[in-house]
């Protein structure tokens, strides 16, 4: 055994006899302990202050194993269970401490495994464990692992490898993983009972203990097996470990944990076994989802497996003598030569490979799936014993009268809006309302108006740490499928196992719902249904609820007992009479009681719970059901909506119009379905997961507004910060819905909760009445615009600002009804009010003003670049959001007239010479619009947006007709195709990748800051951390509520909290770690006035972005039409007319500005404070304020006590406001972090004198050679950042050759440009080509290597993603993702995995060899050539927007065959030269696929005219476009500089 122990001597002898005893209990003789030599020196200070003392123990096998199996397995449990035994034994003797010298820790307890490891740098690790430099200490396997640090608070024992696993990545599942075997370890098992586990060493005892769940649940017995206080690793270790020393063997754990998308999956067509081996397991056990790559070893096999994503990157070399190496990023192990590495390959999605460890056998993903899945009949057992529920077609009977459904529809707080907007959109074209300007209506508990439960809570997100998924382009790795019924351990296999109901779909018609309930029959499998209604009297009163909560609870009990297989939890009701009598309990708070109560009484694995309910119409009810429980959903009374929608004369009328598309009631219903579903996938895909039965009960949510008494009934270990609705209070809510209540009997109420309405409606923040306050405050007249009289105007029609009418603007805020979690808070100072006098100048706290992240394309020029030169004005900092900017920007305006004209921007007004239209933080998304390395280097921060406010864990969306041609050449997409940009995942999907994007950057712009953007979610001061770790300048938190121009209206209302909440968390996590003076704060998201900039700053902000707001400030009317392209006043619309309708100038923006300061001037001389910093962090100056709290109408429980009285006190030290460099305190905007040994090579490179006299010349031809190795990172982005400063995108007239010999690390080759031709003998990581906008990049393999080149993987994942131009050749196959996004690089490799040509918009992509699946997924531009043999690439093919045919027009192969033959030359590719040798054969063995944008392009038309312009390749030395006419070949002199 290897063990930490205290460093006292006396805790440590304590333990040590106590580990004695137990080993001596259980028949295990102790041979003695040796101290591991160590050498604490090399430590750094964090890791030696709490270094352990480090043992190793040894034990004899009992007697009693004398017979044990050839591979000592009976022993190796024993070893386990007394491992668990010793935490215990440890407890029970008070071993137990709370300080830094407290660590227990057994790393392995083994006769086969032995764990090093600690928290140190990976160098390090050889130094202090001396036996790792030891020679005679040898081994035939060995799994090293490293990871960044995203804990807060790493320690010893969370180091990695954990004790049978080394997991590089992130858990998404978790939450649900843990609480379902926890769920498991309650379930009764009446084979096995609990004083077994007294006897730890008989073979059959120690079989039986490990096989069971309930014995795993023993804390007198055993060491709980998973803990939500351990790391993701660690649980996912404990489960692993615990099935490896059952009856499985580790490669058969593992693939029941972590899953491939096994679904329609081409690799596997002749594989049935394995598909059937996933489809049992995935009806037992649901999957521990989540980007990881897996090695693993339980001393018998060692192998490692990918996540069913793929975006880890995985890398393996097999070498003559077989030895296998696998690892993360190639190049890791530098003595390798290449001449004796027989193959070179590369883990995809999902994909495992194994070795025995007895007897040296190499297998590969098919061959160790096919043996482990060949032990069992699982197929045979499927057929025999499961059920399938397909989705069936829904009734079309009516099963009320109009009067009673809308009846119905009011008690369960239906609105006039969820079916005018929501069923409409859903029923009529199976998609989910978009909608716009983010979510300015209170939050549920401070609203006035009634609110289902759902609304309560606000879904969870993946950002930095994990990723999110990306459902509209890669579904195939998503499933809603779910299971009914009991289901058997997971640690054993059996044809029981197999007895389940399948349901396609978590969302059953009443068809679905007769099915189920006749599989209840002997003949039909004997699956027996209860159905328990939630509805109570109204008579009961609002205490009702309580009783009738039991009552549920205590049947579900009772039914499960008695052998009930399926609960139904049905609020229906056949009539208008019980209607009017009773009321209910609302589905969530049933099932989620239910849930928990199974749990505790251990039944919750032997039954499924079915919500048939009429209180769930939105994607966001489903999920909630869902998540806290529930199996399937049957919407009643949504699909009865449907019906009555469909039925609807002005429904058919819209039909008949052709206004909507045809549809039969049937066809409507599953149009519903179907837009619910996809909106479920896109709820799962936010957080990263990918199955529904991992999310299943999962509570991935956070609750806003309700008390511990409703957590601690339904939500136990959700969280709640601020308290609110009781179970009284809920039911209260639930009367006031009632028609009769609500005044409304026979219609629904419209409460404006999405669209503002008068009187009765929802209060809205952002009004057009709030707008026409602020435009009266500022001078703004929206009749005066270039359509109509702004010439003829004085001052371009810009009035006195006025300071009455501010103060009634401001007035008018503080007197609304509450809303945000601040109007519950109020100032109270420390000290005397001064005179405004001596406060620092307005001028000073507006360069702290920033706005939101709005891009050119959501909004138009004229508001885009207005806001940009007023904040400019101001000192702020403007924002370009993520489309790109116009490089005419990049320079200051000095051509305007006296009228305030510029020739340069005709569209403008208002405008003075000194004027800058440069937005000062250029952003970086997911989508990579726009981003050029001009783009790049005209930057004075650049932002990563890991998310938004409206619409956590989705990418930005700009609708088809807001795409104008002038839109499409800013971001390279295709005028008029709508874009939706992928969620972050590609490469920041990870705390290690966001560190390599933030390395990108500050190289290509080392004066540049980079700032990360996160939206408010509980959590988010680890990811604060992280950040600050991966060398970020800024993080910038951002409101759930913040603006968007169009979302799904579900992501707008229900992802994302409070700013308040995400800001102080942060915050304190950044103080408490140390961590805060690295890193500046800035926080958005519906800031208005001077007294939210002083509560933000109070709780820790130094920054302050205005959105929304700044857009009213400029004229937008609030009129909430951004995504219909329709703005009256052209601030969000890309029409000519509309445009010109524009009101603002940069003067308005600036009057509000100066104003918001002189507010906040105001509100500091009133605190006695003159300097701003000084507010910073003082949340102590903050309290709850009791008059707002009485206001509050719902509930009496709300408190903000807790969450902002948690922020460390800062009144004394405030050295958290400088950095600390040196030893000195400098402030924080002074200093940018700068990379480290890592940019060296390039600094290198950069520093050559041949290569500096090329760019200053702007002209000549210059070549340099250098070797490369892992750890050189982003290399070419520091010279392709020099040339872009010189001269632009395109203005490079010289030619720089740059040669490298080596393994290259991450972002190799990052936004080389034209002129920069860069060549890499060798091997490259994930990211070659990342932003590349021209030049060429040529990867190959070395001469001698001893591997086939075209069948070896030469580049990893996300190759050119967002590259915009430039040619690329790999002489080797590539990652996942390649060509991700790009829009004009001309590629070839010669194989690639999945998603290839993803979101692609432009370019050419040339594939030699075999490709993975879902091909062109999401391509709206460019070509792909796919070289295909044996005829598999239709069924990889995702064929929702690309055709495929083969190469027809004589352009199109002339454009095929020249850029092989270029390959050819630049790589000498064998497998190239065979093509080219037999081209009239091979030409025909290639397939062209297109997206509908090119149907015309010359290379796809048939019929096109010899005489068109062939384009072969991206750009030409000088930046112009390379045509050759067809036909024509290239010359000697043509080809050695690639085109004319």
């Amino acid at each position: 055994g290897m063990i930490f122990l205290p460093q006292d001597e006396g805790r440590r002898n304590a333990v040590k006899t106590m580990i004695e005893e137990v080993c001596t209990t259980n028949e295990l003789d102790f041979i003695g302990w040796r101290e591991v030599p160590v050498d604490p020196s090399v430590l750094g200070p964090m890791a030696r202050d709490v270094v352990p003392s480090m043992l190793q123990f040894f034990v004899k096998a009992p007697r009693r194993l004398e017979d044990d199996d050839d591979e000592r397995d009976g022993f190796e449990r024993t070893l386990y269970l007394v491992r668990r035994r010793f935490d215990v034994e440890r407890r029970n003797r008070g071993l137990v401490w709370d300080d830094d010298d407290s660590d227990v820790y057994v790393a392995s307890f083994s006769s086969r495994t032995i764990v090093y490891k600690g928290m140190v740098q990976s160098c390090v690790l050889p130094k202090f464990y001396k036996d790792l430099e030891n020679p005679d200490y040898t081994t035939k396997f060995v799994i090293y692992h490293r990871r960044f640090s995203t804990n807060t608070n790493p320690r010893w024992p969370l180091a990695q490898p954990m004790r049978v696993v080394g997991h590089n990545g992130e858990i998404n599942t978790l939450l649900g993983n843990v609480n379902w075997i926890k769920a498991r370890e309650a379930q009764k098992d009446e084979t096995h009972s609990a004083d077994e586990v007294d006897d730890l060493v008989d073979y059959d005892s120690t079989e039986n203990i490990i096989t069971s769940c309930n014995t795993q649940d023993i804390p007198s017995k055993l060491e709980p097996l998973i803990d939500l206080g351990r790391s993701d690793s660690a649980n996912l270790d404990a489960v692993f470990e615990l099935m490896c020393r059952s009856r499985h063997r580790a490669p058969c754990a593992l693939m029941a944990l972590v899953p491939t998308a096994y679904e329609n999956e081409p690799a596997l067509k002749d594989n049935p076994e394995i598909v059937d081996f996933y489809k049992f397991h995935g009806g037992l056990l649901e999957a521990w989802d989540g980007p990881a790559l897996l090695v693993y070893s339980d001393g018998k096999s060692i192998g490692a497996s990918l996540d069913r994503n793929g975006l880890r990157p995985a890398r393996y070399s097999i070498a003559e003598d077989g030895t296998v190496y696998m690892m993360s990023e190639t190049g890791v192990i530098p003595d390798l030569e290449e001449s004796n590495i027989v193959e070179k390959g590369r883990l995809g999605p999902g994909q495992m490979i194994n070795v025995d460890l007895a007897t040296g056998d190499f297998k590969d993903n098919i061959a160790i799936k096919s043996e482990i899945a060949s032990r069992h009949p699982y197929g045979e057992w499927m057929e025999n014993q499961r059920k399938d529920v397909k989705k069936g077609s829904s009734p079309a009977d009516r099963i009320y009268s109009d009067e009673t459904a809308t009846f119905a529809q009011s008690t369960f707080g239906w609105g006039l809006e969820d079916i005018g907007m929501q069923i409409a959109d859903m029923a009529g074209s199976g998609k989910e309302t978009t909608y716009s300007m983010g979510d300015d209506a209170p939050i549920s508990v401070l609203s006035e108006r009634p609110h289902v439960l759902y609304s309560y809570f606000k879904q969870r997100f993946a950002q930095v740490t994990n990723p999110p998924i990306d459902p509209l382009r890669e579904g195939v790795v998503m499933s809603l499928a779910m299971t009914l019924g009991r289901k058997e351990s997971i640690y054993k296999v059996s044809e029981k196992g197999a007895r389940l109901i399948h349901l396609e779909s978590p969302v059953l018609n009443g068809a679905e719902m007769k099915e189920i309930e006749s599989l209840g029959s002997e003949e039909n499998g004997g699956f027996r249904l209860s159905t328990i209604s939630t509805r109570y009297d109204i008579a009961d009163g609002p205490a009702g609820i309580k009783d009738a909560l039991d009552v549920v609870c205590n049947r579900a009990v009772d039914d499960v007992r008695g052998g009930a297989e399926i609960v139904v939890l049905s609020d229906f009701v056949p009539d208008q009479a019980s209607l009017d009598t009773t009321t209910y309990v609302p589905p969530l708070l049933a099932v989620g009681a239910v849930h928990h109560r199974l749990i505790e009484e251990g039944l919750r694995m032997d039954a499924g719970i079915v919500v048939e309910t009429g209180a769930a119409w939105s994607t966001h009810h489903f999920a909630c059901l869902v998540g806290y429980g529930a199996n399937a959903v049957h919407p009643y009374l949504a699909l009865e909506t449907v019906r009555q929608w469909h039925g609807n004369a002005k429904t058919q009328k819209q039909m008949d119009a052709g206004k909507l598309s045809k549809a039969t009631v049937a066809e409507a219903q599953e149009n519903y379905r179907s837009a619910v579903e996809a909106g479920l996938l896109k709820i799962l895909s936010k957080m990263g997961i990918s199955l529904l039965t991992s999310y299943s009960g999962a509570q991935i949510f956070e609750a806003i507004g309700l008390s511990e008494e409703v957590i601690d009934t339904s939500f136990k270990g959700t969280t709640s910060r601020i308290g609110g609705m009781s179970l009284e209070e809920i039911s209260s809510e639930i009367i006031m819905m009632r028609p009769e209540a609500a005044k409304a009997k026979m219609k629904l109420v419209n409460y404006g909760y999405y669209k503002p309405v008068p009187k009765m409606g929802e209060y809205h923040i952002n009004s057009s009445d709030l707008a026409k306050l602020l435009h009266n405050a500022i001078g703004l007249d929206k009749t005066v615009s270039a359509a109509t009289n702004r010439d003829e105007s004085e001052n371009d029609g810009v009035k006195p600002a006025s300071v009455a009418d501010y103060e009634i603007f401001k007035k008018s805020l503080e007197s609304a009804p509450l809303a945000n979690i601040r109007d519950l808070l109020d100032f109270e100072s420390d000290r005397k009010s001064i005179s405004i006098d001596e406060v620092e100048p307005a001028a000073e706290i507006m360069e702290r003003f920033c706005t939101g992240a709005m891009s050119l394309g959501a909004l138009s020029r004229e508001a885009h670049e207005t806001l940009a030169i007023a904040v400019n004005r101001v000192g702020g900092k403007s924002n370009s959001g993520e489309g790109g900017e116009d490089v005419i920007r990049g320079k200051p305006i000095a051509d305007v007239d006296e009228k305030g004209r510029s020739p340069t921007f005709p569209h403008l007004a208002g405008l003075k010479n000194g004027d800058s239209a440069n937005s000062y933080i250029h952003q970086v998304a997911s989508g990579r619009f726009g981003v050029t390395p001009e783009f790049l280097v005209t930057a004075k921060q650049l932002e990563i947006k890991i998310a938004q406010g409206a619409k956590p864990g989705e990418g930005g969306q700009l609708p088809g007709p807001k795409v104008s041609e002038y839109i499409a050449g800013l971001r390279a997409s295709k005028q008029g195709v709508t874009l939706i940009s992928p969620p972050p995942h590609h490469d920041i999907y990870s705390i290690e990748d966001l560190a390599q994007l933030i390395h990108d950057l500050h190289a290509v712009n080392e004066k540049a800051g980079v700032s990360v953007k996160l939206v408010s979610s509980i959590g988010i001061g680890t990811v604060a951390c992280g950040v600050a770790k991966a060398d970020a300048d800024v993080i910038q938190i951002s409101g759930g509520d913040g603006g968007t121009g169009a979302s799904p209206l579900s992501s707008i209302k229900n992802a994302g909290c409070p700013w308040e909440l995400g800001l102080s968390e942060a915050h304190s996590a950044l103080l408490n770690n140390g961590l805060r003076d690295r890193v500046t704060i800035r926080v958005d998201g519906g800031i208005r006035t001077g007294r939210d900039i002083a509560i933000a700053a109070m709780m820790g902000a130094e920054e302050f972005g205005f959105g929304t707001i700044a857009m009213i400030a400029e004229g937008c009317v609030m009129a909430r039409v951004c995504h219909l392209n329709t703005c009256p006043v052209g601030v969000t619309s890309q029409k000519e007319e509309l445009r010109k309708k524009f009101p603002g100038t940069p003067e308005h923006v600036v009057n509000f500005f100066e104003f918001v300061a002189e507010e906040v001037r105001q509100l500091m001389a009133h605190l006695g404070y003159s300097n701003f910093e000084d507010l910073i962090g003082r949340a102590d100056l903050l309290k709850q304020s009791a008059e707002q709290v009485e206001r509050v109408a719902k509930s009496d429980g709300v408190t903000v006590d807790k969450f902002f009285g948690g922020i460390p006190n800062s009144e004394k030290d405030r050295s958290f406001l400088r950095a600390d460099v040196d030893g000195k305190l400098v402030p924080k905007d002074s200093i940018i972090h700068i990379n480290r040994f890592s940019s060296d090579l390039d600094r290198e490179v950069c520093e050559s004198a041949d290569i500096k006299t090329v760019i200053s010349d702007n002209g000549g031809e210059t070549t340099a050679n250098f070797d490369i190795k892992n750890t050189d990172r982003s290399t070419c982005a520091m010279l392709a950042g020099d040339i872009a400063r010189a001269h632009g995108n395109s203005g490079f007239k010289g030619k720089i050759n740059v040669n490298f010999h080596g393994s290259a690390g991450q972002s190799f080759g990052a936004f080389v440009l034209p002129g920069l031709h860069v060549r890499l003998t060798g091997e490259a990581n994930d990211y070659v080509g990342k932003g590349m906008h021209g030049g060429e990049i040529v990867v190959v393999p070395h001469a001698d290597a001893g591997f086939v080149a075209a069948d070896s993987s030469i580049v990893g994942n996300a190759c050119l993603y967002g590259a915009t131009g430039g040619d690329f050749h790999a002489n080797g196959r590539a990652g996942e993702r390649f060509c991700v996004r790009n829009s004009g690089a001309y590629a070839v490799a010669e194989g690639t995995g999945d998603h290839c040509c993803e979101y692609m918009t432009g370019g050419v992509v040339v594939v030699l060899g075999s490709v993975g699946r879902n091909v062109g997924a999401g391509m709206t531009g460019g070509i792909g050539y796919f070289y295909d043999p044996d005829n598999s690439l239709e069924e990889r093919l995702n064929k929702e927007i690309v055709k495929m045919q083969r190469v027809e027009s004589a352009i199109g192969e002339g454009q095929l065959k020249h850029i092989i033959e270029r390959h050819f030359e630049k790589t000498g590719s064998e497998k190239a030269e065979d093509i080219l040798n037999n081209w009239k054969n091979e030409v025909g063995k290639f397939w062209q696929v297109y997206p509908p944008s090119e149907v015309n392009n010359p290379a796809v038309k048939k019929e096109a005219l010899v005489e068109d312009t062939l384009r072969v390749s991206a750009s030409a030395p000088d930046g112009a476009l390379c045509f050759l006419p067809v036909g024509g070949e290239l010359g000697a002199e043509q080809t050695s500089r690639c085109a004319d």
